[in-house]
């Protein structure tokens, strides 16, 4: 089960970082400005946090498998409407479809992990985690193919051909069956236990900053190394990769030095890394100081994530696992889909150094209220 559903995370992932390498592309393509690219991205974000809540307390109440495979079978029909997206119409159907089979994925793969991993939690949702890492590295690859050789729509089709066998794959190795139970929610109760604390509220405003930041520059890396520092589009998709392989390594070690230590200070120390690598990306202009400052970046930052998923985990009920986790991630995914429309709004009417100055301030602010909170 681990390898599986990291592997349809890494896929998943794959084609959704397609989208950031090749967002010029797409933005001349389909004649449309970066504020408009920016808020369709939003919406892909916002549709996969509406679904993290409620995929989450079904998970608890139903199973794990009755929403991973729905999960992903919308998730390889969203990545084939990109394949055939000639206009924004359609696109934004796309990162909608995209977006919901990834919220239907997203908590109870995470859940089922948790429920088979109890003493190594971090280690377990770390290797998951990295699937993120894989599937940008490959993404940075194939983007390059795509612009060199082929169009932008052409590789989100063996994602979504990928997405299917390993639908057949986690359908046939499972063993639970298929539950459907009561569609209440709880959310009044969910929502009371994230929140009865100080503690619990400073961490959800600390990671909600968190995420805030990390849907802004993801989604806008590329063509900010485009614009403005001058890359070419090929060789600012290739430097986009540098943020990947750092998370694969940074993301399994940072979530077993948390099941050792600290989860909250390995997340600050994360924070102010990251914090001080943005301000550094910035100013410098040289190709390698540039490269360096992305990798110092992606070490900082790519700690939060399994980290955030095991401190809002080990606050959580047993039989409510799955709802806690969903409910915090709606917050942080919420906040992470306003980071692309915030950037490519403040970027067409202002610059990309503005927007991303704001996002040194919310790492600043989030480290100081997890320390606050420790």
């Amino acid at each position: 089960m681990l390898y599986t559903v990291s592997l349809g995370w890494a896929l998943l992932q794959t084609g959704r970082f397609l989208l950031s390498p090749l967002l010029p592309t797409i933005i001349r393509d389909l004649g449309i400005t970066e504020a408009t690219a920016g808020i369709a991205l939003a919406i892909f974000q916002g549709s996969y946090a509406l679904v993290q809540y409620p995929s989450g307390e079904y998970s608890d109440r139903w199973n794990r498998t009755t929403l991973i495979v729905p999960g992903l079978v919308v998730l390889a029909v969203g990545f084939a409407l990109f394949g055939l997206a000639q206009g924004i119409v359609l696109f934004v159907v796309a990162s909608t479809v995209v977006g919901v089979g990834k919220g239907l994925f997203a908590i109870p793969s995470r859940a089922l992990l948790s429920d088979l991993f109890t003493a190594n939690r971090g280690r377990a949702l770390g290797i998951y985690a990295a699937g993120t890492d894989i599937g940008g590295l490959v993404s940075s690859g194939v983007a390059v193919l795509a612009l060199t050789y082929f169009t932008w729509r052409t590789p989100f089709f063996p994602v979504a051909i990928a997405l299917a066998v390993v639908t057949v794959v986690y359908a046939t190795a499972t063993r639970e069956g298929y539950r459907v139970g009561s569609a209440s929610l709880d959310l009044g109760g969910t929502v009371g236990r994230l929140v009865q604390s100080t503690q619990q509220r400073r961490t959800l405003v600390a990671f909600t900053l968190f995420y805030f930041m990390v849907g802004g520059f993801i989604n806008f890396a590329p063509t900010y190394l485009a614009q403005a520092k001058g890359f070419s589009e090929s060789l600012a998709g290739l430097s986009f990769g540098i943020v990947f392989a750092v998370g694969f390594a940074v993301k399994p070690a940072a979530g077993t030095l948390g099941d050792r230590f600290s989860r909250r200070g390995i997340a600050v120390a994360g924070l102010l890394i990251a914090a001080a690598a943005l301000g550094g990306l910035l100013v410098v202009s040289t190709n390698l100081a540039i490269w360096v400052a992305i990798g110092v970046l992606a070490l900082g930052y790519k700690t939060g994530f399994p980290l955030a998923d095991a401190i809002i985990i080990d606050g959580a009920p047993d039989d409510g696992m799955g709802a806690d986790l969903g409910a915090a991630r709606a917050l942080f995914l919420s906040a992470n889909a306003l980071g692309p429309a915030y950037v490519g709004v403040v970027a067409t009417y202002a610059s990309y150094d503005l927007a991303f100055v704001g996002f040194i301030a919310c790492l600043v602010v989030a480290a100081g209220l997890l320390v606050v909170s420790d």
